[in-house]
C-alpha cells in the first residue's frame, strides 16, 4: 500500500488522470476524491461521467481536465453507458482487438445516483456488468442551486423544501444507497468520505478489483450550498464520521465491516453548528427535530454495529 505522498504523486504527477486547471468552487472536495479514485486503479481507466458538478466544473468547451478517455452523458444514464463500454470491450477482448486491461468507472451526483439515474443503476448492478460506480454525495443537486435530492438530510434547508414558518425544512430521512446497492448481492459496496484519503484509496482499490460491479459513496461537503467557509471542507467530512452522521463501512461479499468507530461519539449538533442549511434548527420551536435526527443517527449505528457483529451475510 503506498503511503500518503506516494498517492499525491500519483495526483499530481505527470501520470495525473486528471489535472488542474478545472472550475471547482472554492473548497470544493470532488477534485481531491476523483483524483484519489483513479490513483488507486493499476490500468488505464475509461471515464463515464453523467451530468453534474463534475462535469460541468472540467468540461466547459473547448476546455478539459481530465487525461484519460471520457464521456459525458445525460444525468441519468451513466451506469447503463458504462455497461455498454464494459460490454464492447469484452467483445473486442474476445476477438483479440483489444489486448490491454482496463478499468471502467461512472461517475455521478446524488441526483445523478440516488434519483435520476438509479434505474439505470440497478439494471447495472443485477446484469453484473463489471465496472465502479463512484457518487459523489453533496446532499442535493448543488449544479443547479440546492434542490433536495434523496440523499439530502432530515430537517435540511433547500430551495424545494425550505424551513420556514410551516415547515423544518425536509422531513424525510435520506435514502441508504449502500444498503441499496448491496441488496443487489453485488461483491463490493462500501462508504467513504473525503478527508480520509487512505481509506478511500483502499476502498477504490477494492473497487477496481471487484468480481463484477462495485459502488462506492464519497461524502463531498459543499461549501457553497452548505453554507460553510471554503477552508473548513475537511473539517466538515470529519464531523460527518465523528457524529456517525456518516460512517466508514465497506460491505464484502454480503459481509459488513464497519472501518472507523469513533471512540467519543460527538453530537450531531457539532456537525449542524455552522451551516446554513440547518441555522433554523437552532431557532426556538426546533429543538424536536434535532433529538429526532440524533435518535435516528443512533438507531442506524447501532443497526449497523449489530450487522457487524452477527457477521450475517447482507
Amino acid at each position: 500500500m503506498p503511503t500518503l505522498q506516494e498517492i499525491a504523486l500519483k495526483t499530481t504527477g505527470a501520470d495525473a488522470r486528471i489535472v488542474s486547471g478545472h472550475r471547482m468552487c472554492s473548497g470544493c472536495g470532488i477534485g481531491s476524491i476523483v483524483k484519489t479514485v483513479l490513483a488507486a486503479s493499476d490500468k488505464p481507466v475509461v471515464v463515464v461521467s453523467a451530468t453534474g458538478c463534475l462535469e460541468v466544473v472540467t468540461t466547459i468547451y473547448p476546455f478539459t481536465a481530465w487525461n484519460t478517455p471520457w464521456m459525458h452523458l445525460t444525468f441519468e444514464n451513466a451506469a447503463s453507458v458504462a455497461s455498454g463500454i464494459e460490454a464492447a470491450y469484452k467483445v473486442l477482448k474476445r476477438r483479440g482487438k483489444i489486448d490491454e486491461e482496463v478499468n471502467i468507472l461512472a461517475v455521478g451526483g446524488d441526483g445523478g445516483t440516488y434519483d435520476i439515474g438509479f434505474q439505470a443503476l440497478s439494471g447495472a448492478l443485477e446484469r453484473r456488468h463489471k465496472f465502479m460506480y463512484l457518487v459523489y454525495d453533496n446532499e442535493g443537486y448543488m449544479n443547479t442551486g440546492n434542490q433536495r435530492s434523496g440523499a439530502t438530510p432530515f430537517g435540511a434547508n433547500t430551495t424545494t423544501v425550505p424551513a420556514g414558518k410551516v415547515s423544518f425544512g425536509k422531513p424525510q430521512w435520506r435514502k441508504n444507497l449502500v444498503e441499496i446497492a448491496a441488496a443487489h448481492r453485488i461483491s463490493y459496496v462500501a462508504q467513504a468520505a473525503v478527508n480520509n484519503t487512505m481509506d478511500l484509496y483502499k476502498k477504490a482499490q477494492k473497487g477496481f478489483s471487484a468480481d463484477g460491479p462495485a459502488v462506492l459513496a464519497v461524502l463531498q461537503p459543499c461549501p457553497s450550498n452548505w453554507s460553510f467557509d471554503s477552508s473548513l471542507t475537511i473539517q466538515y467530512s470529519k464531523l460527518a464520521v465523528e457524529t456517525n452522521f456518516w460512517p466508514l463501512y465497506e460491505i464484502e461479499n454480503g459481509i459488513v465491516h464497519i472501518n472507523t468507530k469513533p471512540s467519543n461519539r460527538k453530537p450531531i449538533e457539532d456537525f449542524l453548528k455552522g451551516q446554513t442549511r440547518f441555522r433554523h434548527l437552532f431557532r426556538p420551536g426546533n429543538e424536536h427535530v434535532i433529538v429526532e435526527m440524533q435518535k435516528m443517527i443512533d438507531d442506524e449505528w447501532a443497526r449497523l454495529l449489530k450487522l457487524e457483529e452477527s457477521g450475517i451475510q447482507f
